[in-house]
């Protein structure tokens, strides 16, 4: 009687949860510690004969099955790694190696390169394949060619939380942050065989949907279970995964996702971006009163910022407020890094800080792979020369000399 009873009591709660609709839907927020860290890589995978991108993620994928941390993704010339969650950058530094180095020797027969910019610069979007599962195909008959687009690769780093009003409120801190984490990270100048005039044109792909890329302003988390409910019951998306934008709460995992930045070119590069979101982090934990001491910025605002940054990289100038006053995005961040130092010695952050500052000197991904472009005129080159950086996991800064002795 009492096995009879309790089956009767799953049953009427599973029928309640069915009948449950959008407008009474509650969103659980898991919490996931303070701070931690969990980071997502997409990596393009490259005939190492002709090195466009090649549809053989069944064949890694088959190669690798040991390995739990690499994972499918929407088009079959593309993989995911991710780490577990760790603690400090260090964590991150020692999963994704270990995962890579691993990646490298199961596949090493089989014909197949690496890299992890933004864009591959001169594959074509009508040969890549979809991998064929269900939500692909959804997202295929809903958006059509918009996400036919699509592959285009990206760094998404999750923030751990404590709860959802958190989240919200870290949210709003990074909303500033969009543009100079994008800049760092351009790595997508090139699109179809075209210098597309952009320090990283991986955005764009995602823009000309309503819920991809800037993400809508909510100041309270009851505003984002509001607008998540709506958008479901209206037919905008069907889960939160459906919610593309460069920054979003992950209630799911209890973390906010930052999904901004390119795919950065190289391990080093990715740890240092890595490094600055944590830091941030532990900087506003500690002055979260900043959030109130600055105007919110209007929507209008934040999306000029982006574009600027889509355009012109570390050196856009960026808007400040509504009076249209600017400043050098190069500025801002020496003042953040002044602001920071504290953190990054007590983190331990130094080595990952001067990779930034290297950037900052000598520039981003997109910057030398227009280098190398202009040296020998040939597509193929920023690939092999983008293969190179992913395989030595630092970045190779080309200068006149060693080009010449590379021909």
């Amino acid at each position: 009687m009492d096995n009879q009873m309790n089956n009767l009591l799953k049953l009427t709660k599973n029928i309640s949860q069915l009948a449950c609709t959008p407008e009474q839907e509650e969103i659980f927020f898991k919490s996931n510690g303070v701070l931690t860290l969990g980071v997502e890589i997409e990596l393009q995978l490259i005939d190492s004969e002709n090195y466009n991108l090649c549809s053989r993620a069944t064949d890694v994928l088959g190669a690798t099955a040991h390995l739990e941390k690499i994972k499918p993704e929407f088009y079959l010339s593309t993989i995911e790694v991710n780490t577990d969650k760790c603690i400090t950058t260090q964590e991150v530094e020692e999963d994704l190696y270990k995962t890579l180095a691993s990646l490298q020797e199961a596949t090493k027969n089989l014909g197949i390169l690496f890299s992890t910019t933004g864009s591959h610069p001169f594959s074509r979007y009508v040969d890549w394949v979809i991998s064929p599962t269900a939500r692909y195909q959804d997202l295929i008959d809903r958006n059509q060619w918009l996400t036919r687009r699509m592959s285009v690769y990206g760094l998404h780093v999750h923030l751990g939380m404590s709860s959802g009003e958190d989240c919200i409120r870290f949210n709003n801190f990074f909303m500033y942050f969009l543009p100079h984490l994008l800049a760092f990270s351009s790595s997508s100048p090139f699109w179809q065989g075209i210098d597309t005039g952009l320090a990283s044109c991986r955005p764009t792909t995602y823009e000309a949907l309503p819920t991809a890329g800037q993400p809508y302003h909510v100041r309270t988390w009851q505003d984002f279970e509001n607008l998540y409910k709506t958008l479901k019951l209206c037919g905008s998306i069907k889960s939160l995964k459906d919610l593309w934008w460069d920054l979003r709460p992950s209630p799911g995992f209890g973390t906010l996702e930052i999904r901004v930045c390119d795919g950065a070119a190289t391990l080093a590069e990715t740890l240092a971006l890595v490094a600055l979101i944590h830091t941030l982090a532990h900087w506003f934990a500690d002055n979260g009163s900043w959030l109130e001491s600055v105007a919110y910025p209007p929507y209008w605002l934040s999306r000029e910022n982006k574009w600027r940054a889509i355009r012109y990289g570390l050196d856009a100038e960026l808007v400040m407020n509504t009076e249209g006053k600017t400043k050098l995005m190069r500025e801002d961040i020496n003042e953040w890094i002044e602001k920071l130092n504290p953190y990054i010695k007590q983190l331990g952050y130094q080595n990952y800080f001067s990779i930034l500052q290297m950037i900052l000197d000598f520039g981003t991904s997109s910057e030398r792979q227009r280098k190398v472009f202009g040296h020998y005129r040939c597509l193929k080159e920023i690939v092999r020369h983008n293969v190179n950086e992913f395989l030595l996991q630092t970045p190779l800064y080309p200068c006149k000399s060693a080009l010449t002795e590379a021909q």
